[in-house]
């Protein structure tokens, strides 16, 4: 029997539109409720030998009352990465959400009474973003003091891992805030490894050689990575250059991590929340 023209046709939309349905389900009720573990070495040129193997965990793009970002959800987060043994977490911003999509928000005390219970060795420090300036910036940094993790806004903090000393650079939004690059980082004694954390990425554009690594959030990932098309919407002057991942680029090196929660649409593609796990290595 032959396959009638009309049939084919009918079999080849009604498939595409199942394809279309599950791809829209997955999308709004399935990765965005992951969790993973994006483990990655990174390999820097000048690196001191004796602090090869610091490990550091990156969250960023919390989003809290996006969907399914909720109190247990950042209990997850916590148990996750303190299973990773990290010796330094970075807290990187946008720990508020504001979106007509979302019908909830937790407030900035409900998570650090949560995120306080992050652990390393070296500390947990925190950026904030520029969600966190459209709530109340003041609010969301006095809730993290108040709860024991340090905020640095173009401020830095003196590590030390046995002899060997890091500073920790936290640079201000650069979307929301006065950035001030040259005079925080100037403040560095030279010859110390300088890491530095900030929310936006493209602050990276501007740091001198010095610093040794920037870590970054605020695109998301652009949410949604399409194949062969790539990222549709990243909020960065620079398009998809520094939207997710390790970028070296003049000798500098930056890691932007995807994110947790979701902002303005409450969905994510092929781009699952994650925790970033940064080895860093002698080059």
């Amino acid at each position: 029997m032959k396959n009638h023209p009309k049939t084919i046709r009918r079999l080849t939309i009604l498939f595409l539109l199942l394809a279309l349905v599950s791809l829209g389900a997955w999308s709004v009720f399935v990765e965005p409720n992951r969790l993973v573990i994006h483990a990655e070495i990174l390999n820097i040129n000048g690196w001191p030998s004796s602090l090869d193997g610091l490990k550091i965990a990156a969250i960023g793009d919390i989003h809290g009352g996006s969907p399914f970002i909720n109190e247990n959800k950042l209990r997850d987060i916590v148990a996750l990465t303190n299973a990773q043994h990290p010796d330094l977490i970075v807290l990187l911003g946008d720990y508020m959400v504001r979106s007509q999509f979302y019908r909830s928000q937790l407030a900035p005390e409900q998570m650090t009474a949560i995120l306080k219970d992050l652990k390393a060795p070296l500390g947990v420090f925190a950026v904030l973003g520029n969600h966190d300036w459209y709530f109340d910036g003041e609010r969301v940094r006095k809730a993290f003091e108040t709860d024991g993790i340090t905020v640095l806004e173009n401020e830095s903090a003196e590590l030390r891992d046995g002899n060997q000393l890091i500073a920790l650079v936290g640079l201000a939004d650069a979307w929301t805030r006065p950035q001030d690059i040259e005079g925080t980082i100037g403040n560095v004694p030279m010859g110390v490894p300088v890491i530095a954390i900030t929310h936006n990425p493209d602050s990276f554009v501007q740091l001198p050689t010095r610093v040794s690594l920037l870590l970054a959030a605020h695109t998301h990932g652009g949410q949604v990575n399409l194949p062969i098309v790539g990222r549709l919407i990243v909020p960065s002057n620079y398009g998809q250059k520094y939207a997710a991942g390790h970028v070296e680029e003049n000798g500098k090196h930056l890691f932007v991590t995807t994110g947790i929660g979701t902002s303005i649409l409450p969905l994510r593609f092929r781009v699952p929340p994650e925790i970033a796990i940064l080895t860093i290595q002698s080059h």
